[in-house]
């Protein structure tokens, strides 16, 4: 793959697409793995596609029977594969969690840290808006008027966030607390570098998010 730099915005370093591929690749392995729809990385999406751009022109050059269009050909299928896999992998999420997500992303909208692109909460919206039709549709509509009332939020389902991941420790990190379910005995660890543990996902979700540590 070629290492080329890429310019992200005038006020942002240029970094290589090698850069680009590792941090893309490290967020649709999360993404995949955690049981909440994490941040968008729409910045390494669109880089991404971008190089994908100038991979297949160079392809285009080559002859066919040159071994390394092949080879190319193969990686730039790779790369293809990962960006298609991460987007519908929070597209799943979004359907799955549809009401929580919207309710949240609005709270976040406000305070400017959104988790999903734009086109991502409007189909979103549009996804909850079609669900609420279609039950409205298909049931309200035929039981007596007394009984049509109905609040969407009764139905919202949330991400296990109890649930165990197990994860790598990009840095020494201290004083992470894992919550005693059963109790009230509460334990305080420390994660070194390079480390590798499996944990509830609650007590490292920023841990996540913030690239401290990844999920493997």
């Amino acid at each position: 793959m070629d290492t080329e730099d890429i310019e992200l915005s005038e006020e942002e370093e240029e970094i290589t697409a090698e850069t680009v591929l590792k941090t893309l690749q490290i967020a649709w392995q999360n993404e995949r793995l955690a049981p909440e729809i994490l941040p968008h990385r729409n910045d390494m999406v669109e880089c991404m596609l971008g190089q994908i751009q100038h991979m297949e022109r160079n392809i285009n050059k080559l002859p066919k029977t040159d071994l390394r269009a092949s080879i190319h050909q193969m990686e730039l299928n790779r790369i293809k594969y990962i960006i298609c896999n991460y987007l519908k992998t929070r597209l799943d999420k979004i359907e799955k969690y549809c009401i929580s997500i919207v309710n949240d992303e609005k709270q976040r909208i406000e305070s400017g840290s959104n988790y999903l692109t734009v086109s991502e909460f409007r189909y979103a919206q549009e996804y909850l808006l079609n669900m609420e039709n279609h039950l409205k549709s298909t049931v309200l509509n035929h039981v007596p008027g007394n009984m049509q009332s109905f609040e969407m939020n009764k139905m919202a389902i949330y991400p296990n966030l109890q649930s165990h991941i197990f994860l790598k420790a990009n840095d020494t990190i201290n004083g992470i607390i894992l919550e005693d379910l059963l109790g009230d005995h509460d334990e305080e660890i420390d994660l070194e570098e390079g480390s590798q543990h499996i944990l509830q996902y609650k007590p490292v979700a920023e841990l996540v998010k913030n690239g401290k540590v990844q999920l493997v």
